[in-house]
């Protein structure tokens, strides 16, 4: 019987204010970021998706809890997700807290979905993987053993971290320019030069995923209309011990809406793979507890893995002059912070190392760059380089002069 996990990323970042710094405002949260448009936006995703999917989603599981079936889902969901629905709409957490026991796995991550693992130091990065897995205990009872980095950025250092900071699994991009010739659909480890006790590496079916997560409604895709029942007989004919899933959660009514019929794919899903004598579900630490490494995943340091755009490596976030202007600032800016050791300041600056501020100004060609378009709220890479780098100038100026005081 072949194992398959269901993994969803909950994600919603804290915009910054696209006319720039407030500097009337009460706070220094509220200098920099755009509240009004972050809950015009998370109410948007909450009507679209995150209700209506979350809904789906639980009718289907009590439903076969009934009939004695347990399905398992994981979701990886973003501290600032979390920080806004308790703002904005607090009954999300309470639908994720009401789900039949043992449903739900909770995979940890980085503190506000940060990119701190390009950070020099890397002792900022293990803080923001404990402060979330803090975040997900106060909030869901479950003390996360699985991890993914950031976008399923992933080398071989971070699996050594991942296992030091107490992981027993670390999710990542099955690309083949690492694997080769192998399958995805097996658990495998880190190279024993890196780590003697290697943590478990869980590698996304890019395909499989992808076959809902970009081309579900795609009139022109030749598998086009795509039901639960075809995908469900595609995941039973893959060879290998276990199918890993792994999508943006707003795939399910937002990038996809729901006239395309991909909500009722969500809910019909689960009872279909549960009707399956080849298929079961597993929590991504049941995976990794039932099916031992099969060989190394070596992705050494300049060979980073993520799931973005063609090239899946971190070009997505630093691949330009000017992603990597404004990664080098913040990072000389941290230093500042870190002396500085206030509270407020501190959150300010993690907030501003969120992916997506990066995503944003990518400025990658052809489908990969309508995908960078999509998320981003600005006119032009340009015009978003020249918005994040004056609130980021301003950040760096009010740090230091409070060090000066």
């Amino acid at each position: 019987m072949k194992s398959l996990t269901l993994s969803f990323e909950v994600h919603q970042p804290h915009r910054l204010r696209e006319d720039g710094v407030k500097e009337d405002a009460d706070t220094l949260h509220e200098r920099y970021f755009d509240n009004e448009l972050n809950k015009r936006f998370f109410e948007d995703v909450t009507e679209n998706c995150y209700l209506p999917a979350t809904r789906r989603l639980l009718e289907a599981a009590r439903d076969l809890e009934e009939q004695g079936e347990r399905p398992r889902v994981n979701f990886s969901v973003s501290s600032s997700w979390i920080e806004q629905a308790k703002k904005y709409r607090p009954e999300l957490l309470e639908l994720l807290n009401s789900f039949p026991e043992d449903t739900i796995e909770f995979i940890g991550q980085t503190h506000y979905h940060s990119m701190a693992v390009f950070l020099e130091e890397k002792e900022e990065f293990r803080r923001q993987l404990r402060t979330h897995s803090q975040i997900i205990q106060e909030e869901f009872g479950q003390k996360p053993t699985v991890m993914t980095n950031t976008e399923l950025i992933y080398n071989n250092s971070i699996g050594r971290i991942a296992s030091e900071e107490g992981f027993e699994g670390v999710f990542t991009e099955g690309t083949q320019r690492i694997l080769g010739w192998r399958s995805p659909n097996h658990i495998y480890t880190q190279p024993d030069f890196e780590t003697e006790e290697g943590t478990a590496v869980l590698l996304r079916n890019r395909r499989l995923t992808d076959d809902v997560g970009y081309r579900f409604s795609r009139k022109d895709w030749e598998e086009y209309p795509l039901t639960a029942e075809k995908y469900t007989s595609w995941l039973s004919a893959e060879d290998g011990d276990v199918v890993n899933l792994f999508m943006d959660y707003e795939t399910f009514g937002e990038h996809h809406w729901k006239g395309t019929g991909i909500l009722d794919f969500l809910e019909e899903l689960p009872r279909k793979i549960a009707g399956q004598k080849d298929l079961r579900f597993m929590s991504a630490s049941e995976a990794v507890r039932n099916h031992p490494p099969v060989g190394e995943f070596d992705a050494f340091r300049y060979n980073t893995v993520s799931w973005a755009d063609r090239e899946m490596d971190e070009t997505a976030w630093l691949g330009n002059r000017m992603q990597k202007e404004i990664f080098k600032k913040l990072q000389d800016t941290g230093g500042k912070v870190k002396r500085l050791d206030e509270e407020e300041v501190t959150e300010v600056w993690r907030k501003l190392l969120t992916s997506d501020h990066l995503h944003h100004i990518a400025t990658k060609k052809d489908t990969d760059e309508s995908v960078h378009s999509y998320f981003s709220y600005f006119d032009s890479p340009q015009q978003g380089f020249k918005v994040i780098m004056e609130h980021i100038r301003d950040f760096d100026s009010q740090v230091s002069e409070k060090l000066r005081k």
